[in-house]
């Protein structure tokens, strides 16, 4: 039997509705954290159906770090000016602009980065290999793993959340995205770092 306090607590830890908590616990007989993994592939699969909408409305924010050395501009949209008004949304593009200024995003999804660049870093890591007579596949493989950490690094959709390192930036908007029902896009943002160009 599920109660109250159970799909209060679940509620409470992952913002769903209630119906929705409630309906994971049954699911998963009471286990918390496989009701958590059963929302957040719903979550996933809500916003794979809203992929299609489109996201006009949102904010840009300005984040300026301590020390005034480090400056980011952001901007994230949403569906709707309510969703964009309401503190969580506000929340999710502050934290993306500290995220870009700490970890120094230079592109929003691997799709952006040039394929010059990604032809470059191929390069450099099949260089690395040379004269350690592994066969071929492998080193496409061990090649292929560099440039995931590669993605990880300077895409922002791809990086470990500053707060939580177990999930990417991207699974965040998504989180985020699930529980207000509405498509979420990081359009872009600029980074400026004092000196540098």
């Amino acid at each position: 039997m599920i109660t109250a306090e159970q799909v209060k607590d679940l509620r409470d830890r992952t913002g769903a509705g209630m119906m929705e908590c409630k309906k994971a616990l049954t699911e998963s007989q009471g286990d918390v954290e496989q009701a958590i993994d059963l929302l957040r592939k719903a979550g996933l699969q809500k916003a794979e159906k809203r992929a299609e909408r489109a996201a006009d409305q949102g904010l840009v924010e300005a984040y300026i770090h301590p020390g005034n050395r480090v400056g980011v501009l952001i901007e994230v949209n949403c569906e709707t000016d309510f969703v964009a008004r309401t503190a969580e949304f506000q929340e999710l593009v502050r934290n993306l602009a500290m995220q870009v200024a700490a970890l120094g995003a230079e592109f929003v999804r691997r799709e952006d980065v040039p394929a010059e660049r990604i032809a470059r870093e191929r390069e450099i890591y099949a260089g690395q290999m040379e004269g350690q007579n592994k066969p071929a596949a492998i080193v496409e493989k061990i090649v292929e793993g560099k440039l995931e950490k590669f993605y990880a690094e300077i895409c922002l959709l791809e990086q470990p959340y500053m707060r939580d390192d177990k999930i990417k930036v991207g699974e965040l908007v998504t989180g985020v995205s699930g529980k207000t029902g509405e498509k979420m896009v990081v359009r872009r943002f600029v980074r400026f770092r004092l000196g540098q160009e």
